[in-house]
């Protein structure tokens, strides 16, 4: 480390009532780095960010700015000395313009009135720094998230901001726009700026940052150059232990277990001749590359897409399957694979997103809905999932990633499917979530529930999966199967996937 870095906390302690947020920690960032904080939920990276922002002010320590030892009581303060903070929420003024965000709190007047040409001029400023190709007159609240990130740079930048602290800023962004996000990243780097980076997504951090910071209850683990770090690596610092320790032990189906879900010559517009089998406790695995059909295999089997032939029974009986309606009524449950776009309804409440697909079990006579009933069994499955927090009335979009998407399971598992369908289980959650939800999928399966998993993260289906299927162009091309001896073969997986001889990584 530098002798002379631009920030430096020494010993910073927090703690909010009989929770020690933060315990003696210790870091330096440098200058013109992309420094990021990793750590399960809880860990204090948050924490740690608003300290340094003036959110927050530490029980005890040295905060230090530049070499000179800094006391901040509020953001004005670490904004005087260029420090500032993007979350992952939007915060912005939606209803107004990119120029009137941009420029929030350093409009330029003229006797006490908007001087719009000077202002135009500063945002022109700004605009030619970034290479933000963003009119100013478009309100907010047009544009896509990735832009209203941008946006949001802008308006760090034209606060003269030098360094900048980003909280899970891609958490609400979908690939597309986080791969254009990440870009922007790259360029304020390349600008000299410093970026305090602050994400549960792994592969990012690695992608993206120079040196990584490990954080675990509240406590330093190490830092160090992100040349040095691996996803496991990272995660054996945030958990304490190894990756291979995050997945329970498989429970094998009884060899007599009945076949739940029984698929023969299931063809839609993307694939044709499709046969499967699952039995009751296994779990099936789908795995293949993007575009292989895992997703529209899927939705095919939940109703969401025509099926064009080809039968489907549960337990013996044929379903017709035209709706997703149809699907639930058969016990064919599906738990998409974004949960902001397909999944939840962010702005509505815990509880009527779990009971939403589930109306008539918690209607009366007239379409009256039993209010304590529907309280009584949500609480119940809330506590079971350990949803954090569990207040029924609460947004949904106020959940961290992993409580979304145990709040996602909740509304699937509030009426018991008998096959489960679940795709990309883990996406977008932190590693102690990850561990949570490998555990509920595994006691569903003991249970006797049929499960057919699809992820792009071959450690997933290696770690939770009974039997393999590998799609390929819209076929399943290849079939693996562990037993209590014999583990998965991963790089049969990985070969059937590419449709060769490859070690490349599935995903």
């Amino acid at each position: 480390m530098s002798s002379n870095p631009m920030l430096e906390l020494r010993g910073i302690s927090k703690r909010y009532g009989a929770v020690q947020a933060l315990r003696e920690v210790s870091v330096q960032i440098q200058q013109g780095q992309i420094h990021a904080l990793v750590g399960e939920n809880g860990a204090g990276k948050s924490t740690l960010g608003k300290v340094i922002s003036g959110i927050v002010r530490p029980d005890k320590g040295q905060h230090l700015v530049d070499g000179e030892a800094v006391h901040y009581t509020s953001p004005r303060d670490a904004l005087a000395d260029g420090i500032t903070t993007i979350t992952q929420e939007i915060a912005l003024t939606s209803k107004q313009t990119v120029l009137q965000n941009v420029l929030l709190g350093q409009e330029r007047t003229q006797f006490g009135v908007l001087n719009r040409r000077a202002m135009l001029e500063k945002f022109a400023e700004v605009r030619d720094l970034t290479g933000f190709d963003l009119a100013p007159h478009v309100k907010v609240n047009t544009l896509r998230l990735a832009d209203q990130k941008k946006v949001e740079v802008m308006q760090a930048i034209a606060r003269n901001a030098r360094l900048i602290i980003m909280d899970e800023p891609t958490a609400m962004l979908a690939d597309d726009d986080t791969e254009i996000f990440l870009a922007t990243v790259r360029r304020l780097k390349g600008m000299g700026y410093t970026i305090v980076y602050v994400s549960h997504f792994l592969e990012e951090v690695l992608s993206i940052a120079d040196t990584v910071t490990i954080m675990r209850n509240g406590e330093i683990i190490r830092t160090g150059s992100t040349e040095q770090e691996t996803p496991a690596t990272l995660i054996e610092g945030m958990l304490g232990k190894s990756m291979s320790e995050m997945y329970p032990r498989k429970q094998f189906p009884a060899d007599d277990a009945p076949v739940v879900l029984d698929v023969q010559g299931l063809s839609s517009e993307i694939f044709t001749d499709v046969n499967l089998q699952i039995k009751a406790g296994e779990i099936v695995g789908l795995a293949g590359l993007v575009g292989s059909g895992r997703s529209r295999l899927a939705r095919t089997l939940f109703g969401a897409e025509i099926i064009t032939g080809g039968t489907v029974h549960v337990h013996g009986e044929p379903v017709t399957l035209k709706t997703g309606a149809d699907a639930i009524k058969a016990g064919i449950h599906l738990l998409p694979e974004s949960r902001k776009e397909q999944g939840l309804l962010l702005k509505q409440t815990l509880r009527h997103n779990v009971t939403l697909p589930h109306m008539n079990m918690v209607t009366a006579f007239g379409g009256v809905i039993r209010n304590a009933q529907e309280k009584t069994s949500i609480e119940g499955l809330i506590r079971e999932l350990n949803v954090q927090p569990p207040h029924l009335n609460n947004s949904a979009s106020g959940l961290s990633g992993g409580n979304q998407q145990k709040l996602l399971f909740s509304k699937w598992l509030y009426k018991r499917p008998r096959v489960f369908i679940i795709d990309e289980p883990t996406r977008g959650v932190d590693v102690g979530a990850k561990q949570a939800i490998y555990e509920l999928i595994v006691e569903l399966a003991a249970q006797g529930m049929a499960i057919l998993m699809v992820s792009s993260e071959i450690e997933e289906i290696m770690g939770l999966a009974h039997r393999v299927l590998v799609m390929r162009f819209g076929e399943i091309v290849a079939e693996e199967r562990a037993t209590g001896a014999d583990p998965l073969n991963q790089k049969a997986i990985i070969q059937a996937a590419f449709g060769a001889d490859e070690t490349q990584s599935v995903r």
